[in-house]
């Protein structure tokens, strides 16, 4: 059991702290998977919405210190118990998911690593046995360091823990993930490569035959039948190739000029994906900033999911010297975790990407 008790401490505590750590590394990603969890069509708790960011923060910030204070032996009670509560929690979350098909991405590793619902319950039901084995050992979990060590390091990795939260929250994350990464190019991004695989699709053909109802399965092929044709329903049973970028449109008046506009030479995004919950105050610098991008030479164009009636008075309010293009809001999300935010692109790739605060830092060439 001693030994049982040990693999399992290491391996609980460096998960919780390598998965609090994507997290944390991204606070405001989690957030926008926690409001997909509150929202009606999943748990129908709309109520927490407004709190998903504090919510993410205090989850991720418990997560990286309960696998800390695991590791040194600091507080074992309360750290078994907290831990066992916690996967409690992610284990019904992930099986409501996986069960109801609800969110298809647990967010359980951020951008970094993505799980699909049901590969996110077995792991989290793996993670509930050791915590299991933890609770029923924690005799045998002993510090590893003098008191006074656990306790400083624990409030260690809890001022680490906050702080790098605070920068990441006015800032950027400092490692990003996702496929809008600056130095990747958008275009090829969307490409599917030759040869990738293709979705494979069952179709359950309904067909009245000699007055009874009868099923035949195929793969698309029209089944060669004598009888009545009903219906037809289709099961995807093999998932084909996703490019990284799947949702990236461009559209105004509803005409799409994606293509276009990702082969421009200079060209400045002004990304708030929803403009009522923007940061109005810095549009000033904004308008500032893209003058200066027009005045050398760049293409500006702003990218919302908010509509005309939104997006006109901001442009009015401000004097900005662009307009903006419908894109959807999943897709802004997840360019850029700042509303606004702003990226430069060169023929489709990302050369430059700052948060709000940082709009000092843009540089446009000549």
């Amino acid at each position: 059991m001693k030994y049982l008790v040990s693999i399992s401490r290491v391996l609980v505590g460096v998960l919780f702290i390598v998965s609090g750590f994507i997290k944390l590394n991204d606070p405001v990603g989690f957030s926008f998977k926690l409001e997909e969890y509150f929202s009606p069509g999943v748990l129908d708790l709309p109520f927490f919405e407004p709190y998903a960011l504090y919510i993410s923060i205090f989850v991720v910030i418990l997560e990286v210190l309960l696998g800390v204070m695991l590791l040194v032996g600091f507080r074992i009670k309360f750290t078994v118990w907290s831990l066992l509560a916690m996967i409690l929690g992610f284990t019904f979350l992930t099986f409501y998911s996986a069960y109801f098909n609800k969110v298809t991405d647990c967010g359980c590793f951020g951008d970094a690593l993505k799980l699909t619902p049901w590969q996110s319950f077995i792991k989290d039901v793996i993670l509930l046995v050791l915590i299991l084995i933890l609770f029923k050992g924690r005799a045998f979990i002993k510090p590893i360091v003098g008191s006074n060590a656990k306790r400083i390091i624990t409030v260690a990795a809890l001022v680490i823990s906050a702080l790098y939260a605070r920068y990441v929250l006015r800032h950027l994350p400092v490692i990003d993930f996702r496929p809008y990464k600056i130095g990747a190019n958008i275009k090829d991004g969307m490409n599917v490569p030759e040869g990738a695989p293709a979705a494979i699709f069952d179709y359950a053909w309904k067909f009245k035959i000699d007055g009874k109802e009868e099923v035949i399965v195929t793969q698309g092929d029209y089944p060669n039948v004598e009888g009545e044709f009903i219906d037809v329903e289709t099961t995807e049973v093999q998932k084909g190739y996703e490019p990284p970028i799947h949702d990236f449109t461009l559209e105004r008046n509803g005409t799409d000029f994606t293509d276009t506009l990702l082969v421009a030479p200079k060209l400045v995004m002004v990304i708030a994906y929803d403009v009522a919950k923007t940061e109005r105050n810095v549009y000033s610098e904004i308008k500032t900033v893209t003058d200066t991008a027009l005045e050398k030479g760049y293409q500006v164009i702003g990218m919302s999911a908010s509509n005309d009636a939104l997006t006109g008075p901001l442009i009015n309010d401000y004097g900005l010297g662009f307009d903006f293009y419908f894109t959807d809001e999943t897709a802004l999300k997840t360019i850029v975790r700042s509303n606004p935010g702003v990226l430069v692109l060169e023929k489709g790739t990302i050369v430059q990407k700052v948060h709000f605060n940082d709009l000092d830092e843009l540089e446009f060439k000549e």
